[in-house]
């Protein structure tokens, strides 16, 4: 990951909450040196105090890359901190959700170069998947900056254009949530059926975590391995039909949820 761009000219993050945090500690781990790096956080954490970076100081005048990462309804009070540092020779990286770049280029200005990404909590475990897109600013070398910073949380991926990313963060920004909620549930049914609530919750977390590693692992689709543990007449089909119920089970429910995100994502750019 190079990231020598932005040791020698700074980089500055507006928002150190736990996704900054998140982005920080793998930037750090992979070389950035703390005395490049400017962050504006008005309730700083221990940890960041103690990590030797710039904290709510003056700013580099024109520094390699601003990374936004407030919430996206702090957007237009946090800002106006940055816009003078608004340019061409500065790459902005956003990771509000539905915070479009036609809205930040309102408040950056129509020359700078301005990625969206899209990052999700498992960037704290370097487990992460961030979807990017530029606008007409960014070049070749500007993108490879961006991803270069968000590998430090995990994977990344090029969307083909912007109206895809209401779907991701949808998908795969607040996705985490909807599996942490399936652990909850699964481990709450394990209970009932008379495990011990620890246990439940122990072989619920294990279970989630290994079938997730195996579905990015494996050469079969998802598909394929659900066929997989799956005897005809046995316990796992008598499960199946409830959650594959198509009126009541998760081809009904989880297209639902992901629309309402989704929904609500394009309302936060209103």
């Amino acid at each position: 990951m190079d990231l020598s761009e932005a040791n020698a000219r700074g980089l500055v993050l507006l928002g150190c909450g736990k996704m900054g945090s998140a982005l920080l500690r793998g930037w750090l781990a992979r070389g950035l040196r703390p005395s490049a790096v400017s962050v504006i956080e008005p309730n700083p954490s221990d940890w960041l105090k103690d990590t030797g970076v710039a904290l709510n100081g003056p700013l580099p005048d024109a520094p390699a890359v601003v990374v936004l990462a407030v919430k996206p309804q702090m957007m237009g009070e946090a800002l106006p901190r940055i816009v003078d540092l608004a340019g061409p020779k500065t790459l902005f990286v956003s990771i509000a959700a539905g915070t479009s770049l036609t809205r930040l280029a309102g408040h950056l200005g129509e020359a700078a170069p301005i990625v969206r990404a899209m990052p999700n909590t498992p960037a704290a475990v370097g487990r992460g998947i961030t979807a990017l897109v530029g606008n007409k600013n960014v070049g070749p070398e500007r993108m490879a900056l961006a991803e270069a910073l968000m590998k430090a949380a995990g994977q990344t991926l090029r969307l083909e254009s912007e109206a895809q990313m209401d779907a991701v963060t949808a998908v795969s920004g607040s996705g985490p949530a909807y599996v942490f909620h399936l652990i909850e549930t699964l481990a709450q049914a394990g209970a009932t059926e008379g495990l011990p609530p620890e246990v439940a919750l122990h072989l619920a977390r294990a279970t989630v975590a290994g079938a997730g590693a195996l579905a990015e692992e494996a050469d079969e689709e998802p598909g394929q391995l659900r066929e997989n543990v799956t005897s005809p007449g046995g316990t796992t089909a008598a499960a199946l039909k409830v959650l594959m119920d198509p009126e009541a089970g998760f081809p009904a429910l989880l297209p639902r949820a992901v629309a309402a995100a989704a929904a609500r994502a394009r309302e936060l750019d209103q």
